[in-house]
């Protein structure tokens, strides 16, 4: 498969809005809730974030194995939370010491959009 700058940005696309509905989950929610109470609604928010964009980009696009979604998706988030929010918007990279509110739903994005992606393939073989 050929691949263009359309589909990088299609692909790239689908992993900012996972961010950003991670982002905005996390800004709304510690002004109303706190940012403890948040974490936990983020730990859940973000994989179900994850798979229904990962299923809408399975069903409309497809254009990367599910490994390599995922990875993409991992590692835009990661990079942004890396590259924007610790240092330009929370002025700290004490985030990357939380367990619960980084690494784990991390691992929750990548495994919910490896999985949707797998299924989504067996369904379509």
């Amino acid at each position: 498969m050929k691949i263009t700058y359309k589909k990088v940005f299609i692909i790239l696309a689908h992993a900012f809005v996972i961010w950003a509905l991670c982002g905005a989950t996390i800004g709304i929610g510690r002004v109303i809730i706190g940012i403890g109470p948040t974490l936990i609604v983020h730990l859940f928010a973000a994989p179900i974030f994850s798979a229904l964009i990962s299923l809408f980009y399975y069903k409309k696009f497809n254009f990367t194995m599910p490994f390599t979604t995922a990875l993409i998706f991992l590692f835009f988030v990661g990079g942004m939370d890396a590259g924007l929010v610790a240092p330009v918007f929370e002025r700290s990279f004490s985030m990357f010491t939380s367990v619960v509110g980084t690494w784990i739903p991390f691992g929750l994005i990548f495994l919910a959009s490896y999985t949707v992606g797998l299924v989504v393939k067996k369904q379509t073989s």
